[in-house]
Order: structure tokens, then C-alpha cells, then sequence
């Protein structure tokens, strides 16, 4: 009588090496795309709570406004330090009256509180570049490299986010 040997042949080994293979070759460019997402998600969330934060501010000017006469110069307050700055129609513009790089470093340092993400005039360091142009202040994602931005136009509150995939 033979006797019966258990295990794998070496055909079965190759097939199962085979299809591990093919989906290995599937699957890894999937998780690839996992940091890409992770820095998109990181400027979305950092948008959204930028947006939120000009709503929060515009909401404690019409507060103010509707209390007492309220000028222009003059800082809102209720909100954060009691030191932004916002525009005749209540959408902040900086912590002083100029508008430049520095003022939309002033608005995002700010009106975001907390563990806000970094801003800076330049790249060294910072996690969005301020900057000021005709549609208001760009704020450049500095961490992957592919200039995905957040746009605040103080004339009307908007932000927008824009990424270049």
C-alpha cells in the first residue's frame, strides 16, 4: 500500500504565488494615493475651518452692529483677541487696515484658533504661504509640493479651494 503525502504540489505553490502577485499589482497603486488624499484632506479641513471662522467673524460684527454704532476701524469684538479688522460689509481684512501678504497672515493667525495649521511670507516652515493679489488672499499649501491653495476674497467672504492634481 502507498502511502498518501499531504501538502501543496509545487504547480499549486506557483498559482497561488501567481494570483498573489496579480493582486498585489492591483491593489498598490490604490494605497499609493493614500498621501495625496491625506494633503488634500488637510487643505480641505484647514478651508472649511477658514470659511467657518470668516462666518463666525462676519456673525459677532452684525451682533456689534445691531448693539451700538459700529465703525469700520474699529475691531470686532466678542470674537478671538477682540483685534480683527473687518470691511464695511463685515468680512475681515486683518488685524490693521493695510491689505498685503502680511494682513492675510494677520486675518489667518487671527481668526483661526487653536492648533491652527501655519502661515508665513515664505516656504520655510510654514504650512500655507500668505499672499495678497487682486482676488484677495491666497494661502498656498506647502507641503506636497503641488501649490493646492485656499482663497479668501474679503469683499464678499468667499473661500475657495483649489487643488492642482
Amino acid at each position: 500500500m502507498m502511502k498518501k503525502t499531504k501538502g501543496f504540489t509545487l504547480i499549486e505553490l506557483v498559482v497561488v504565488i501567481a494570483i498573489l502577485g496579480i493582486l498585489a499589482a492591483v491593489a498598490l497603486p490604490r494605497f499609493i494615493n493614500v498621501t495625496k488624499d491625506a494633503h488634500e484632506s488637510a487643505v480641505k479641513g484647514a478651508g472649511g475651518a477658514f470659511a467657518s471662522a470668516v462666518l463666525l467673524v462676519r456673525s459677532q460684527w452684525e451682533v456689534n452692529r445691531s448693539n451700538s454704532s459700529v465703525t469700520v476701524a474699529d475691531p470686532v469684538t466678542g470674537f478671538g483677541e477682540g483685534n480683527v479688522i473687518v470691511n464695511a460689509q463685515g468680512w475681515p481684512t486683518g488685524t490693521s487696515a493695510a491689505g498685503s501678504g502680511s494682513s492675510c497672515m494677520a486675518v489667518w493667525n487671527a481668526i483661526l484658533q487653536g492648533s491652527a495649521p501655519t502661515v508665513g511670507a515664505d516656504g520655510s516652515g510654514a504650512d500655507y504661504v500668505a499672499s495678497s493679489g487682486t482676488a484677495g488672499c491666497l494661502y498656498t499649501y506647502q507641503l506636497d509640493g503641488l501649490n493646492d491653495s485656499i482663497l479668501y476674497n474679503a469683499a464678499n467672504g468667499t473661500v475657495t479651494t483649489t487643488f492642482t492634481r
